[in-house]
């Protein structure tokens, strides 16, 4: 498995690189969290295009960076939310926090 990790790439988007699981998601969250307090931008965008597998954790780390941005008074989009994702989040009944703009 490779490592996952979540980095700022400038203009307030935040990209997150490799597999969203129960082993990664602490850290990711942990990074997250201080990336977007740490971010001066008022809309954020979460790069979801080089997650290469996720699980539910996945899913319950982009609700929880929606939470810390909202709390921050900042928006958020999501861009290239991959297939397994989509398909957690509409079974979820979650597919509206989660439409491509």
């Amino acid at each position: 498995m490779s490592e996952a990790c979540i980095t700022a790439v400038g203009g307030g988007e935040l990209k997150l690189f490799g597999v969203l699981d129960y082993r990664t998601g602490p850290a990711l969250r942990e990074q997250g969290a201080d990336l977007i307090k740490a971010s001066d931008a008022s809309a954020l965008v979460l790069d979801c295009s080089a997650v290469e597998k996720s699980s539910s954790v996945g899913l319950a780390l982009l609700l929880a960076f929606m939470r810390d941005a909202q709390a921050a008074g900042k928006s958020v989009s999501v861009r290239a939310l991959p297939e397994d994702m989509r398909e957690i989040a509409q079974v979820s009944g979650l597919t509206e926090l989660f439409e491509q703009h």
